[in-house]
């Protein structure tokens, strides 16, 4: 049943680029999509666990919960879903994958952990798998957007490792209370941010929300993408550990730039696949030590 479950987790998270790719195309305002998918989801999802009589509605009142959203939700999928006007969906899940390097160097520079020479040479090579997508797009013609498009995922990809290192210490605040219900508050807000930010800078039309490639997208990326991805994500952690779960970002940026391909006509060539295992290689070696602790424990457990 885990290995279904992570299974599961690697294909829903590398298929909603593209989801969130067919619905911007389509017309949905990036911020106003995002903004009403994660609110919707987190609300769901909060409402559930009070029902369950595992959270209380008082959580939406404490700070963490804003600056996690803040963090996590607004700043990396607003970033997403704004750049994915402009660039592919397989580019796009490639240069997310730079999220747990972004962690390494804040840890770094900010936190003064000290790294182990495996994950600051990580570091590296996945920068140069990031040049590597790039740099060869910009001897053609392309939109300057794109350029645009790619920094602001990275940018996003910021917010995220902030948010992700914030998180541990709300996890630690609350810990009786259910990572899912953690999840759906810190969701609402970013969602509710997203939101306010659209009815500043879009203008929304109510008739693209009932084309079927807007409400498909909206639909999948709410239900499969936030609801049920992010709770089989969050009951892989409680069954196993936080590291097994993560290492869906290694699977998940070959399969999102396959399904591109074979089902939007994406283009690939040798060297954007020769950037995609630069980068993986890269967050592989900064994940390096969690990764042989994971193995270790479950040969100990298969004996």
């Amino acid at each position: 049943m885990i290995f279904l479950a992570y299974s599961l987790v690697c294909l829903i998270f590398a298929t909603t680029f593209l989801a969130i790719k067919i619905g911007v195309d389509a017309g949905l305002p990036p911020f106003f999509s995002a903004g009403l998918r994660f609110f919707l989801a987190g609300s769901v999802l909060f409402l559930w666990m009070v029902w369950k009589q595992k959270v209380s509605f008082s959580l939406l009142l404490r700070k963490e919960m804003l600056i996690t959203g803040a963090a996590l939700t607004f700043g990396t999928f607003s970033a997403l879903y704004w750049a994915e006007q402009f660039v592919s969906s397989g580019l796009a899940a490639v240069l997310s994958a730079t999220g747990p390097i972004m962690i390494l160097l804040l840890q770094t520079l900010f936190l003064r952990q000290k790294s182990p020479t495996h994950s600051l040479y990580g570091c590296l090579i996945g920068f140069t798998g990031v040049l590597l997508l790039v740099l060869p797009n910009l001897s053609v013609d392309v939109s300057s957007l794109w350029v645009i498009g790619c920094i602001v995922i990275l940018i996003g990809e910021l917010g995220y490792a902030s948010g992700t290192l914030y998180s541990k210490k709300v996890i630690a605040t609350f810990p009786k209370v259910s990572p899912i219900a953690l999840n759906a508050a810190q969701m609402m807000y970013g969602g509710a941010l997203m939101l306010v930010l659209s009815l500043f800078t879009e203008k929304v039309h109510v008739e693209v929300l009932f084309s079927l490639k807007a409400a498909g997208s909206l639909l999948y990326l709410m239900v499969i993408g936030s609801m049920v991805g992010h709770s089989l994500y969050y009951w892989l952690v409680a069954k196993t550990n936080p590291v097994f779960p993560a290492t869906w970002l290694y699977i998940s940026p070959p399969i999102a730039v396959g399904v591109g391909v074979l089902f939007y006509n994406e283009a690939v060539s040798w060297i954007t696949l020769l950037g995609v295992a630069t980068i993986i290689m890269g967050t592989v070696l900064v994940n390096g030590s969690a990764l042989k602790q994971l193995i270790q424990k479950n040969l100990i457990y298969i004996r």
